[in-house]
């Protein structure tokens, strides 16, 4: 069985006279099979976490255990792991068969017919077959990194590492490589850890998302959970495209009370708030919509100052009508409304789609919920 637990597994560096936490108490379980996406920005621990599975980095506590077995002291070489880098890491002076080849050679018993079976099989499956005779330097960047996933393939592990393998492809060949290395997952129904910053690899690509930040383990979730549902103000601001809008409000009584608007809540909603009256009111671009009226108790008016049209949809951003210049938020419309800066329109923030953070801790307080 190809599970993949971490158990309170942090990681300290030396800073001087000091130290530094780059991972910070981490539990993750992974399901055998599972396609599990860390995601975070830059320096928030998600690499470092992938190398101490990988056992290139040391674990300062914690447990990392694969298939019930703790492997905190076990080489590199002898975890049934096999990893793929950005850089893709393929000798320049070998073949494309000799890349894929060595690994077996050098640490299993196979017989070189079973090698060459095995390079055979896997380079059929990533479509290479005919750049066995080539050496790295004669591929484009797209069929190194097929070489690179055929070579962790021919391994047969129980868990693949994958540390932002598509960083360094064009937009096109990402988006390509993205469902090829689904089809590969579905296929081959191995354990996967795949490390990256881009968010749309981890809403498209993950069963489930793993959200860091500052060493931290902020969510594990699926990526609409993570999206619909997030644990607090960092993963909803972090997870969509463009950002969750944010509001600081006060809570009066049974309405919000902003700078430069009121919104009032329904029983249920104030329920989940309870007590806690600084708060931090969330809406997503796309749940802001142009309204006809500002009759609704839910409509404000606003000012249009930036429009970008992408074709499909216009993303502009608004200031309501009381706002100093500069103060904007964004609304996600479709690209056949006719919007244009300087227009004063209102809009309408529906209650059922609005996300409330505790102002100090950012931890939610109150979620959209997601239709069955």
């Amino acid at each position: 069985m190809g599970t993949l637990e971490l158990d309170g597994v942090t990681k300290v560096f030396p800073d001087g006279d000091g130290e530094v936490v780059a991972v910070d108490d981490v539990d993750i379980e992974m399901r055998d099979g599972e396609f599990l996406v860390v995601v975070g920005p830059s320096g928030c621990g998600k690499s470092t976490t992938l190398r101490m599975v990988a056992g290139l980095e040391t674990i300062s506590s914690g447990e990392i255990r694969l298939a019930g077995q703790r492997v905190n002291d076990v080489k590199p070489q002898h975890r049934d792991i096999a990893m793929v880098f950005q850089s893709y890491a393929l000798y320049p002076h070998m073949t494309v068969e000799g890349n894929m080849a060595f690994g077996l050679e050098e640490s299993t018993e196979l017989s070189d017919e079973e090698i060459e079976t095995r390079v055979a099989d896997a380079a059929e499956t990533m479509g290479i077959a005919e750049l066995l005779d080539r050496k790295p330097a004669d591929l484009s960047g797209g069929q190194r990194q097929r070489v690179a996933l055929g070579r962790a393939i021919v391994r047969d592990p129980e868990v693949f590492l994958m540390d932002e393998p598509l960083s360094n492809l064009d937009a096109k060949l990402r988006s390509e490589m993205r469902t090829e290395l689904q089809r590969l997952q579905d296929e081959l129904d191995v354990t996967t850890m795949y490390v990256t910053h881009d968010q749309t690899e981890a809403m498209t690509m993950g069963d489930r998302i793993a959200i860091l930040n500052a060493g931290e383990l902020q969510q594990v979730a699926t990526p609409l959970e993570c999206y619909h549902e997030p644990a607090n103000r960092f993963v909803a601001g972090f997870i969509g495209d463009p950002s969750m809008n944010f509001f600081p409000v006060e809570r009066d009584d049974e309405t919000l009370v902003a700078d430069v608007f009121d919104y009032p809540l329904s029983a249920p909603t104030l329920d989940d708030v309870g007590a806690v009256t600084d708060l931090t009111l969330g809406v997503r671009p796309e749940d802001i919509a142009l309204a006809g009226d500002s009759s609704g108790e839910h409509t404000f008016s606003t000012v249009v100052e930036v429009v970008e049209p992408m074709g499909d949809e216009n993303t502009v951003y608004l200031r309501f009508a009381d706002a100093p210049e500069g103060e904007t938020f964004i609304a996600t419309v479709g690209g056949l409304q006719q919007v244009s800066a300087g227009d004063e329109i209102t809009v309408e923030i529906p209650e059922e789609t609005i996300h409330l953070f505790d102002g100090v801790s950012g931890e939610a307080v109150h979620n959209r919920e997601i239709d069955e």
